[in-house]
């Protein structure tokens, strides 16, 4: 995976608030990077369900479902986000996938981007400090709405697992640093690049 070392991470401005649903997603000095935004803006629900956790030399990803609304295979999702990691440049480190609800997803994209509407996938790049790094390094969370991801999915003529994993691998570009808006292309271009690895 990425390490602070992205020319990117440091353009992304620092956002403070209380920690959120239970530690996995936003928390204390975290920045927000979408791919896409709709309308309309509702209250979250709470995350409720268990979740999964994969450990492979230095390598951490905790899955978790937090919607009701589809079904999610987690220990699917679990092994595409380990290998998605593993051909992203940088060292690897831990990593949290949550899928939410459109629900969730408005109220985290109106408290951390200040939006109105659900969006696709948000995610929340980790910025430790020097403490934090001697528990372990962590490269943050990628939130999907899956409500969304569907829509799209049927939109793109893909299938709902086809647009997820794109989805995941979007978020985790995203939280090495790169940044589609101010990249002249660069990171789309890697993005086609990994995705045609993965064969997503």
């Amino acid at each position: 995976m990425c390490g602070k070392a992205s020319p990117y991470r440091k353009a992304h401005s620092s956002i403070a608030a209380e920690p959120h649903f239970g530690g996995i997603a936003p928390d204390i000095s975290k920045r927000v990077t979408e791919r896409q935004s709709l309308s309309a803006h509702q209250t979250a629900e709470p995350y409720r369900k268990p979740t999964l956790i994969c450990c492979s030399r230095h390598l951490m990803i905790e899955v978790v479902n937090r919607q009701r609304k589809l079904s999610i295979d987690c220990e699917r999702w679990q092994e595409f986000a380990t290998k998605a990691s593993r051909v992203l440049p940088g060292d690897a480190a831990e990593v949290t996938i949550a899928f939410v609800s459109d629900r969730a997803m408005r109220e985290l994209n109106r408290l951390w981007r200040h939006q109105r509407g659900t969006t696709d996938v948000l995610s929340f790049p980790a910025e430790q400090d020097e403490f934090e790094k001697i528990e372990g390094s962590s490269l943050g969370d990628v939130v999907i709405s899956v409500e969304q991801a569907a829509r799209q999915a049927k939109e793109n003529h893909l299938t709902l697992d086809e647009e997820i994993a794109q989805l995941i691998l979007h978020g985790l570009l995203h939280l090495c640093g790169y940044d589609h808006s101010t990249d002249n292309g660069e990171m789309n271009r890697l993005e086609l690049r990994l995705r045609r690895k993965l064969r997503i």
